[in-house]
């Protein structure tokens, strides 16, 4: 638990100076409250792990061999486009106010992170084999996950990260932040169909999932 808050203090310290470096203020209220609320929302996360599902946490922070080739490139050039997303909101919204997001805008994409919280929560706590990297766990008899958001769409986790950068930039006060925002979104959207053609011919069961829950994303749309 004590290297789980350290790396938990570590990001935040990371993430605060992406911020409020290019910002060149800490008078930043929006800043602070993302950053805030995002601690609670990982320490939350960790409690939960730890207490009920430690081995997702293993999981989750586990260098695998079986890693596919694209999904190393994938996420290669996620770590690429995340520091921009919150230095471009340092610059805008922090520093020069390239862009003015009106109050009820920002209201909304506060409600849309909550959502994003709330579906990415019960994806984690429905799904204990879920992964950062698009690998099968064949070590932990990997099987197909039915119940809970999945439901209704068979990659909910990445709809919510489709929610985050959607509404992060906007929430922050800073409509250029949506510019690595939306690539990273896109990067995703890529991901999702990757893994799903992945989960398709090396998952047993999931063919037959996949033809009950049409939808990858978007229930009705992709």
């Amino acid at each position: 638990m004590t290297r789980l808050v350290s790396r938990l203090l570590l990001l935040l310290g990371i993430l605060a100076a992406l911020l409020f470096l290019p910002a060149g203020r800490w008078d930043w209220p929006q800043a602070w409250v993302f950053l805030l609320s995002l601690g609670v929302v990982f320490l939350l996360y960790a409690l939960w792990g730890t207490y009920k599902d430690p081995e997702q946490l293993r999981e989750r922070s586990r260098i695998a061999r079986n890693v596919k080739r694209w999904d190393k490139i994938i996420l290669a050039v996620y770590t690429a486009l995340l520091p921009p997303v919150f230095i471009l909101a340092g610059f805008d919204a922090g520093r020069f106010r390239w862009s003015k997001v009106p109050f009820g805008v920002q209201v909304s994409a506060w409600a849309g992170l909550l959502v994003c919280v709330a579906l990415i929560f019960w994806t984690v706590t429905t799904n204990t084999y879920l992964s950062r990297l698009a690998r099968i766990q064949e070590e932990r008899g990997q099987v197909v996950v039915t119940s809970g958001p999945y439901r209704y769409i068979r990659h909910p986790m990445y709809l919510g990260i489709l929610i985050f950068f959607l509404c992060l930039g906007p929430a922050l006060g800073s409509w250029y932040t949506l510019i690595p925002g939306l690539a990273i979104d896109v990067l995703f959207v890529v991901r999702t169909a990757k893994e799903d053609e992945m989960l398709r011919e090396e998952l047993v069961g999931y063919e037959d999932y996949a033809r009950r829950v049409s939808y990858r994303l978007i229930p009705g749309v992709w």
